[in-house]
């Protein structure tokens, strides 16, 4: 049995529907989810952002690649992606053959008889165990170390070496070509510890169809759903941009409209108080009582009168955003707040702690004219969000160059050199045959649309990842089986503008 957030995303997703729509959703009909043609469109666009298992960069990559859209296809998907079969180089292997399977070479019969599925590319654990058994005439019980050892259940390991020796000597009593019985244990032998079996991948597809029907046809609700569970491969701010691309209108966390985690109303999403930095529990338990029993805050006042919150914990929640709904500026209300605790304070050793008083003293304050900029909230924001709902992070350049082209245009410069502005979405490092560290990116662009990247030893010990942020990106666009890869020569970390509260 697996433990993991997906079966969570699509289990509340239904609920958040229900609630909000008030349709409800068989969604393990999973015959007329298969035959959705939305969700054959969303599959095979690669648009899969927080779906279970097919949302990272390299899956939605291959996604592309097969022009993916139909389930028996996403299953073998789910298990080329494998790093077996894509150290052993059958992945791009299987995608040229999937498209020409008339062009197929089957490099000895028994593979054109056993794998005729797979196009002759062992992709499961069952091929494998089709390829020593029927190739190279082991013994099920000798397959079954293989099997072993392909799902990390390293039980059989110290018998690999007299397996591998009987592999090679009983093809040859079976008379089979050397060659092919080299390079067929050669991919069998990167399978060890990372190969799923063909059920494994079955079962996968009908949760990821399931996600993909919730976000082709329910967007915003699964949006919120995927942000409830977390765990997800991407930062929560990439799935409220994700929101935001479907329509919905994303709020900051808020006192009056917010619940302990992010909810929605019709189009507007409101993001959870839980997503707070430094606000406690208690006072979320708090807020929320309140609330209920008392109805909404009507001001500043009103509710550090009802809650009896701390000015600290009162500050957070206006510095991050949550006392919006007073239409009063943050610097107007810190110093609200800074005076009505002086007062409560002065009033503690003097007389009984009269409410009322503390209201009318608020209410005859000269307030200060405050200058306000726009940028100050983006630095709040990423203080207490680690994300920024007020400005785009493109708004914070210094400069305002973008690149040369968009990201949606570059197949139209295959073999050109292009300059691109990106917002860094991830990196994964991997090591070349040499034992260098190369990279690949994602990023997104000005216009919200990803690219990918490819950065190469060289390149990238001279031009490093500093993380997140925005990037000027140069180099040359590649392709792949219709997919787009823009192979960095430059790359430099673009600075933003200060925060003005600190500046002169």
């Amino acid at each position: 049995m697996l433990s993991q957030r997906g079966i969570g995303h699509i289990g509340e997703a239904v609920e958040i529907i229900k609630q909000n729509t008030g349709r409800v959703l068989d969604i393990h009909n999973i015959p007329a989810i298969k035959q959705d043609l939305k969700v054959a469109q969303q599959l095979k666009s690669g648009d899969s952002i927080g779906c279970f298992y097919i949302e990272s960069p390299a899956m939605r990559g291959i996604l592309k690649k097969l022009q993916c859209s139909d389930y028996i296809t996403l299953v073998a998907a789910s298990s080329i992606i494998r790093p077996g079969v894509g150290s052993s180089g059958m992945m791009d292997e299987y995608i040229r053959r999937f498209h020409k399977p008339e062009d197929v070479h089957y490099a000895h019969p028994v593979l054109k008889e056993q794998l005729s599925e797979t196009f002759g590319v062992m992709i499961y654990q069952e091929d494998v165990l089709k390829v020593a058994h029927h190739y190279a005439g082991l013994d099920l019980a000798e397959a079954d170390v293989l099997r072993r050892l392909m799902s990390g259940k390293n039980r059989g390991a110290h018998h690999l070496k007299d397996i591998e020796n009987k592999f090679f000597s009983k093809s040859k009593e079976l008379g089979r070509p050397e060659e092919v019985t080299n390079e067929l244990w050669r991919q069998i032998s990167s399978f060890a510890g990372y190969s799923f079996s063909k059920a494994h991948s079955a079962s996968y597809a009908v949760e990821s169809y399931q996600s993909l029907y919730l976000k082709a046809c329910y967007p915003n609700e699964f949006m919120v759903a995927v942000l409830n569970n977390e765990g997800g491969f991407y930062s929560r701010w990439l799935y409220v941009a994700e929101a935001r691309k479907s329509g919905a209108r994303v709020h900051l966390p808020c006192v009056n409209n917010s619940q302990l985690l992010t909810c929605i109303k019709g189009m507007d999403i409101y993001l959870g108080l839980n997503m707070i930095q430094k606000l406690e529990s208690k006072v979320i338990d708090l807020l929320l009582t309140n609330r209920q029993e008392q109805g909404q805050y009507e001001s500043l006042d009103d509710l550090v009168e009802r809650t009896g919150l701390s000015l600290e914990q009162v500050v957070i929640l206006i510095r991050s955003g949550a006392m919006k709904f007073t239409g009063k500026n943050k610097k107007t209300l810190m110093w609200l707040a800074n005076v009505l605790f002086e007062k409560r304070n002065r009033l503690k050793n003097k007389v009984q702690h009269d409410r009322p008083l503390l209201r009318q003293a608020s209410k005859e304050i000269s307030i200060p004219a405050f200058p306000v900029f726009d940028e100050e909230d983006f630095f709040d924001e990423m203080e207490f969000l680690h994300f920024s709902v007020s400005l785009s992070p493109f708004h914070m350049l210094k400069t305002s160059y973008r690149g040369d082209v968009e990201a949606r245009e570059l197949m139209r410069y295959i073999g050109q050199t292009v300059k691109l502005v990106g917002l860094y979405v991830t990196m994964k490092p991997t090591r070349t045959k040499k034992g260098e560290t190369m990279a690949f990116g994602t990023f997104l662009d000005a216009q919200g649309s990803f690219f990918d990247t490819v950065h190469f030893p060289n390149c990238l010990k001279q031009y490093p990842f500093e993380k997140s942020g925005l990037y000027l990106i140069l180099g040359k666009v590649t392709e792949s089986f219709g997919f787009p890869t823009i192979t960095v020569e430059k790359m430099a970390k673009l600075p933003i503008r200060p925060d003005p509260r600190f500046t002169d």
